[in-house]
């Protein structure tokens, strides 16, 4: 392949071609080690090394429509069809954590890190310290549910830390996801994990500066094509295509690609009281996990037991009826017990039926059931509902911090709630635990007599048997036998009611005026019941934060930038475009005073022949989207924006900003012709050197940003840009690592080749 160019420097290093099984539809680098995840037709997401070695394959079962890196590559965000994004483990592939955000397919995800905290880790978060782990030991895991397979379910295996990991490393540096649904919604989670705003791009007040006035617009039946956060997170880039119309003129209407510029600088200037929040808050999600799936472990396993034992026990009721008896299972066992002489029956069940082998069998099964829960308990819900208590009291104590915490919806009679709830979940533990405590011994002490009955009957020795109380046999068949109160405190169907007596009431309700809880009725729930009141309050509690972020990320300008309706059938839903920001010098013109890191907005999209006639095969490049927001009489975006028109013979097939604002175009030739050779062309362009115009603010809504630039369309030559000739068709993705300096591009024949786009001596000998 390299034969004929080995005579002269060949730029973009060739580092390797390899076949690949199946063609792939999305690629990214790892932004901090030399991996590149790839998810394939048959949405199988695969890492691989740089030098091509598969470390694992995954298959989520639905469409992967989206892919990101968290910003330290230690996780991989993937969106699928149904809303839900997953993170993934860049070690195994094990699954972190789902979150079900969206109810459509997710079409982008953006995860960025707050670019201070990388650049002088030492300030900018708040010196709050988490103090758990000085009061408690490591948070517990959530149990196994018996007959699954480790690692099936959301969360990882007890032996792995890759889920504790999420829980601790993702919370050292504030970072926010940002994904966007087809249908135009945008929602944020901090650390990936905690909600944290919602908003859709249709419901946005849209305003344009046209002529030293304001215009409002809105966005009909758009649908959200890439998003970009700064830097410092103040600002988020959307690049959406829809129907925008100025709101009261229904004749202006612009269907086509636009560009919305979002003021999300309450992530910077909250992030310390975000990032404590978020903290504490994703820490108690994960403990309200690890109850939630204690509760559904216990019930299954004391189901199973309960449906062994009746099933056995349940065939002594045929066999009286057979027998012509108008008596009971515990009338038979009463009188067995009171007379020792046993009806017909019941000694069949007893000597043929049961035996001495299945009672031992029914021991094990039922006093074992009874014990597993008995750990349980100890080893995960009761730690988990006191950390959760803990944190509550934390929260607790920054929501009465008001002139911080408030403006980001931390209400302190909220988190009180929560922690009253979480107080009565305690409670219900420890009567869980006597009730289970007293249950398993009276099924101990009746299997125990059943059992020297057995051996009475069977004329066996049954010195050498644990001895039995009476009374207890007595107390479990008249309340035991044919109820199950174990089961009740663990349904949350809704239909369970405890018993209280009056004067326990009466005590319960004299003791709020000292302290206790101002909920009375709390006797009266199950365990599971009060668990889903302690999950309902905290969602209260942390869905004020959730709104009122919501609230205060607002749309500052937006750009039309190009028309969509030549389009006869149907709007492309995936034009390519590229988001990126650079350090540097501002285009916008004025002062960013309140984030000190002054970055510049690059836009970088392929524009559809269909949508300009005098010019065709065209990509547009805009920077500048800069805020200011310091000063409200401005308070608007500046843009610069240039065309460029891609040599004659070849078409863009797809795109990326690298770094310092260069651009990197993969360019496949134009099968127009019989001689066409199949080759393509991957380009690097720099932006600095072309003539970008500084587009007006007082065209108005009936026109496009870029038809300004029609005039002084930039056409691009291969013997003037650095260029490497590719001697394969080539199809999308192209995945560009701007941190390790690689390019990845993938042939039309199922090839892989991975291109070198620093060039140094070693590299330009290395070719040689």
């Amino acid at each position: 392949m390299e034969t004929d160019e080995a005579q002269e420097t060949v730029p973009f290093q060739l580092q390797f071609d390899k076949p690949i099984a199946s063609q792939i539809k999305i690629a990214e680098w790892n932004p901090e080690k030399d991996l590149l995840a790839m998810v394939t037709d048959e949405s199988k997401l695969l890492l691989h090394r740089f030098n091509w070695q598969r470390l694992w394959t995954i298959s989520p079962g639905k469409c992967i429509t989206s892919l990101c890196w968290r910003p330290d590559g230690k996780a991989v965000a993937i969106g699928l069809e149904d809303g839900t994004v997953s993170l993934h483990d860049v070690e195994n592939g094990k699954l972190l954590r789902s979150i079900r955000s969206h109810t459509v397919a997710i079409v982008c995800l953006n995860w960025e890190e707050d670019g201070q905290t990388v650049a002088d880790g030492s300030s900018t978060i708040s010196t709050y310290e988490d103090r758990t782990s000085r009061f408690f030991p490591p948070p517990p895991r959530a149990p196994r549910m018996p007959g699954v397979v480790p690692g099936d379910g959301g969360f990882t295996d007890d032996s792995e830390d890759s889920f504790q990991e999420l829980s601790n490393s993702s919370c050292r540096r504030f970072n926010i996801l940002c994904s966007g649904d087809k249908d135009g919604n945008l929602c944020f989670s901090i650390f990936g994990i905690f909600p944290i705003g919602k908003i859709n791009i249709h419901c946005l007040s849209l305003c344009s500066q046209i002529q030293h006035s304001q215009v409002n617009c809105r966005l009909l039946n758009a649908s959200i094509n890439k998003v970009g956060f700064s830097k410092d997170l103040c600002h988020l880039i959307v690049m959406c295509s829809g129907e925008l119309v100025e709101v009261g003129v229904e004749s202006s209407v612009l269907l086509g690609f636009h560009c919305l510029l979002l003021d999300t600088s309450i992530f910077w200037k909250r992030k310390n009281e975000l990032h404590q929040v978020a903290q504490q808050a994703s820490n108690i999600e994960d403990l309200i996990e690890v109850i939630r799936t204690s509760l559904s472990v216990m019930s299954k396993q004391w189901n199973d037991a309960m449906h062994t034992f009746h099933d056995k026990f349940d065939s002594i009721s045929s066999l009286i009826a057979d027998h012509g008896l108008d008596s009971t299972p515990q009338e038979e066992f009463l009188s067995l017990l009171g007379g020792a002489r046993t009806s017909p029956p019941l000694h069949q069940f007893l000597v043929n039926a049961l035996g001495e082998a299945g009672l031992k069998r029914m021991v094990k099964v039922v006093c074992g059931a009874g014990k597993d829960l008995q750990l349980i308990v100890l080893d995960h819900l009761q730690p988990a509902a006191e950390i959760i208590g803990f944190r509550m009291g934390e929260l607790r104590g920054l929501s009465r911090w008001r002139a911080r915490y408030q403006s980001i919806g931390l209400e302190e009679k909220l988190v009180e709630n929560a922690i009253e709830k979480a107080g009565m979940l305690l409670v219900q533990v420890e009567r869980f635990m006597k009730i289970l405590s007293s249950v398993v011994q009276q099924f101990s002490n009746f299997f125990s007599w059943l059992l020297k009955s057995v051996k009475i009957l069977m004329s066996e020795p049954s010195d050498q048997l644990l001895p039995f109380s009476s009374e207890l046999v007595i107390i479990f068949l008249k309340f035991l036998y044919d109820q199950d109160p174990i089961r009740k405190l663990l349904e949350s169907s809704g239909e369970s009611h405890i018993e209280v007596d009056l004067d326990t009431m009466q005590r319960i309700k004299e003791l709020a005026h000292f302290g206790g809880f101002s909920d009375s009725e709390f006797l009266k729930r199950t365990l599971a019941e009060e668990f889903q009141q302690m999950v309902s309050c905290f969602k209260e509690a942390f869905d004020m934060p959730f709104a009122t972020m919501s609230k205060k990320m607002l749309c500052k300008d937006l750009f039309p930038l190009f028309p969509l309706e030549a389009f006869p059938k149907e709007v492309p839903s995936n034009i390519a475009a590229s988001v990126s920001y650079y350090q540097g010098a501002s285009y916008a013109g004025s002062d960013h005073d309140l984030c000190p890191q002054r970055m510049t907005g690059y836009l970088l999209f392929k524009i559809p022949d269909e949508s300009f006639s005098d010019v065709s095969n065209c990509i547009g490049i805009a920077r500048g989207l800069t805020h200011d927001f310091g000063n409200s009489e401005k308070g608007q975006i500046s843009l610069e924006a240039v065309l460029i028109s891609v040599p004659n013979g070849y078409n863009c097939v797809d795109l990326s900003l690298y770094k310092e604002g260069q651009l990197v175009l993969l360019l496949n030739e134009s099968a127009t012709t019989s001689e066409s050779s199949g080759n393509a062309y991957l380009m690097i362009v720099q932006a600095c050197d072309l003539p970008f115009v500084l587009l007006s603010k007082s065209t108005g809504l009936n026109s496009w940003k870029l038809d300004e630039l029609m005039d002084a369309v930039v056409y691009l030559q291969s013997d003037n840009e650095r260029v490497r000739d590719i001697p394969h068709s080539v199809v999308a993705p192209l995945a560009v690592s701007a941190s390790r300096g690689v390019a990845c591009v993938f042939a039309a024949r199922k090839r892989a080749l991975v291109y070198i786009l620093e060039e140094d001596e070693d590299e330009v000998s290395d070719a040689e």
